[in-house]
């Protein structure tokens, strides 16, 4: 036979393992408890008549205990199941406890009002992108940084090794004595050759445009005003073999600075000439003499 008062008295003075006792109050971990406090109309151990509601994954149920299942433990709580909606939910509530104590209706719909509000809070924060926040122990973070650095360290001597192996079986410093592995020999082959076309194909090639039969010309004009000076002064003497003396020297002096002159234009004329042409056809060139006392011309062609 189930006494309440008698539980009571024991769990309240002598010992319960629910009972959490702090400087605020006494406090119990059931969770059946429908307040969360420990006190004699909130106890579920001590009141043989009690209604709670608890969550399962979201969804609310009120559990129900009478005094006529005391005796059957497997079925000492009746269970409903809540629908989402609070407004319905109240309305079930009060159909199933419409003949229990005022007082127990009322925590019971105060317990459905929280967690309906929690709920709702509860959705809120996870549709909202939080930062997860973890820690990492120091040894840890040390010990893993120690590794990283050896093994960076180790992969940069690995390279290094096999960077000189490569050059060395290169080099022929080995000759046909080992077996080396053929793919990274030609690997590097092709890395050399694919490095030298570049720099072939950055290396741009010059264009140079060069005059041609220049110096040809040049020995050709100075031969033809060689011959042309002989060919003058031949002329010249055998028009002054009837002359005075006296004549003959004023006009051998007129005869020799237009000579000088003539040669002043024509080697200006030669270097006009060799500026603007280069493959072009030599012409004639005729010298016309005239002297003033004999009033005769003399004509030179060549």
């Amino acid at each position: 036979m189930q006494h309440d008062e008698v539980i009571w008295q024991v769990i309240r003075h002598n010992h319960c393992s629910f009972m959490a006792k702090i400087t605020t109050g006494n406090f119990c971990r059931n969770p059946y408890n429908v307040t969360g406090i420990c006190n004699r109309s909130s106890c579920p151990l001590a009141n043989s008549r009690y209604a709670t509601i608890r969550d399962h994954d979201g969804v609310f149920y009120l559990y129900m205990k009478t005094i006529e299942r005391a005796h059957k433990p497997n079925e000492l709580w009746e269970r409903v199941k809540l629908p989402r909606n609070y407004e319905k939910a109240l309305e079930i509530i009060d159909k199933h406890l419409t003949y229990w104590p005022k007082l127990l209706v009322h925590k019971v719909k105060q317990r459905l009002t929280k967690m309906t509000q929690m709920r709702i809070r509860m959705r809120k924060l996870a549709l909202k992108t939080r930062e997860k926040i973890m820690t990492t122990p120091r040894k840890l973070a040390k010990r893993e940084a120690r590794r990283e650095e050896k093994a960076e360290k180790a992969a940069l001597l690995d390279k290094s090794i096999e960077k000189e192996l490569l050059e060395r079986l290169k080099k022929g410093v080995y000759g046909d004595i080992y077996n080396y592995p053929a793919d990274k020999y030609n690997q590097l082959l092709d890395m050399d050759e694919l490095q030298v076309a570049g720099e072939e194909e950055e290396e741009e090639p010059e264009v140079e445009y060069v005059e041609g039969y220049d110096d040809l010309e040049e020995e050709d004009d100075i031969e033809d005003f060689g011959d042309l000076g002989i060919n003058g002064s031949l002329a010249f003497d055998d028009d002054n073999v009837g002359l005075d003396d006296d004549d003959a020297e004023g006009t051998e002096k007129v005869d020799h600075k237009r000579g000088r002159k003539e040669s002043d234009l024509a080697s200006r004329k030669l270097e006009k000439d060799e500026s603007g042409a280069k493959l072009k056809k030599k012409g004639r060139v005729l010298v016309e003499v005239e002297h003033e006392d004999a009033s005769e011309r003399h004509k030179a062609v060549h």
